[in-house]
């Protein structure tokens, strides 16, 4: 009998244990259940009641000093200029990586609004292996100055080089002795070098379950090739910066390095020439919010506001919130492209001033340093 009753039992935990796990994968309104759901379709909500302030505008103008030209119409191009009076943008630099008749176009098409938009462009690095190749871009280098170019970029050194230009320029990195005369050239007429190098970490990582950033890493590292790590390419951008310390430098995207400041902060320390800009740095930073802090207040000097998102409020209220305001436990998934929840790194008002738009005036007037 005692067998009888046992057997019944486990027979009736067993029915229990998988009405429960039918009704563990039975959700409303159509929301995947945790069976079939992939990491990418992950749209958490914050389960805390905790206080969250959504800033709508700069706690002072701020300059955007990496945006992309996105805008495709005057209409498109009105309602970012309405976006960035409402937020409290006073100019957003457009790195077009433009040159000849695409750069004369886009010029023409911001021209509609001269004092809200500044123009960086690209350089030529076809035939680089030729003869006469530096004289052939510095000239165009000048053309595009004449033309209006506050400066150049974004240029994108990664693994076998300038791989994204067109053509390509395998194996050219920005220290390369060829690019001397031009960066060089920038200098003399005051134009900051902006560049984009290598991919955060976890590109570089093993694809498997201990890579701490898999979600974004995964889909990025085929832009990649696989000779190359962060510590190589951040190498090449010190060198240039050493070999032509009159060229302004901005390192986009924190160099990349946001899982490990301190290698930047070095770089900040020996070379007064070198910038970073925090575009595409906000869901990193946003995870260690206390150590972010401390390194953007002592570096507030060397720091510029940047995006590289969309043009849309939202994305400038985002930022806002996270460089203003203590806000724990929040997300912005769509946005930012990560499943991490933020925190805000609530900065100070004299750091705030720097990077939102002393740091960026002081380069784009000539004035870096002082």
């Amino acid at each position: 009998m005692k067998n009888t009753v046992l057997s019944l039992s486990s027979a009736v935990l067993s029915v229990l244990l998988v009405a429960g796990s039918l009704h563990c994968q039975t959700t409303p309104g159509g929301v995947t259940s945790p069976p079939n759901l992939l990491l990418r379709n992950y749209r958490p909500n914050s389960i805390y009641h905790l206080p969250y302030v959504d800033i709508r505008k700069a706690k002072t103008l701020a300059i955007d000093m990496y945006s992309t030209p996105q805008a495709k119409s005057e209409k498109q191009l009105g309602e970012w200029v309405e976006h960035m009076n409402s937020c409290g943008i006073e100019k957003a630099i457009v790195l077009t990586d433009a040159y000849g008749r695409k750069f004369d176009s886009l010029k023409t098409f911001y021209s509609k609004y001269p004092k809200r938009f500044e123009l960086f462009c690209g350089i030529d690095l076809s035939g680089y292996y030729k003869r006469g190749f530096a004289e052939k871009s510095v000239r165009e280098l000048k053309q595009c100055y004449a033309e209006g170019a506050k400066g150049v970029g974004e240029l994108v050194d990664r693994s076998r080089g300038f791989v994204h230009t067109t053509p390509p320029a395998y194996w050219v990195h920005i220290d390369d002795p060829r690019l001397g005369p031009l960066l060089d050239e920038c200098a003399k007429l005051g134009m900051p070098v902006s560049i984009s190098i290598g991919e955060p970490q976890w590109c570089y990582e093993p694809m498997d379950s201990t890579n701490d950033g898999l979600m974004g890493a995964y889909y990025r590292r085929f832009s990649m090739g696989w000779d190359y790590n962060l510590n190589q390419e951040l190498a090449h951008l010190a060198r240039a910066v050493a070999e032509h310390p009159k060229t302004i430098f901005i390192a986009a995207h924190l160099a990349n390095q946001m899982t490990d400041l301190k290698k930047l902060g070095k770089l900040f320390d020996k070379y007064h020439n070198l910038y970073a800009d925090i575009s595409l740095s906000y869901a990193d930073l946003a995870t260690i919010p206390r150590y972010a802090r401390t390194f953007l207040e002592k570096y507030s000097r060397q720091i510029l506001y940047a995006t590289d998102m969309d043009e849309g409020a939202h994305m400038y209220h985002v930022t806002f919130t996270i460089l203003q305001t203590k806000d724990e436990h929040f997300y912005a998934v769509n946005l930012l492209k990560t499943i991490w929840p933020l925190y805000g790194l609530g900065l100070n008002d004299k750091t705030l001033k720097r990077i939102y738009r002393e740091n960026a005036l002081n380069i784009l007037t000539g004035r870096f340093g002082k």
